[in-house]
């Protein structure tokens, strides 16, 4: 049989950093996208094609930040 610790559970700790990721993904996509739309607007795009890209790499990014804070709560 293997021993395992007992892991420490800091409900609240998990829980407000779980919240500040739901804001961390919204403004992360929120500048990504006005970004976009900036790029589009300078560049006079009709397509809004800058604005799709960048709100893609806006999720990417959100994503692989959950993604790294997650593994960083289960530890």
């Amino acid at each position: 049989m293997s021993q395992q610790k007992p892991r420490k559970k800091n409900t609240l700790k998990n829980a407000l950093v779980l919240t500040g990721i739901a804001f961390e993904m919204g403004a992360i996509i929120f500048l990504a996208a006005n970004g976009g739309k900036w790029l589009d607007s300078y560049y006079g795009n009709e397509k809004r094609i800058f604005t799709a890209f960048a709100t893609l790499i806006g999720v990417a990014i959100s994503i692989w930040v959950v993604l790294r804070q997650l593994k960083r709560i289960n530890q």
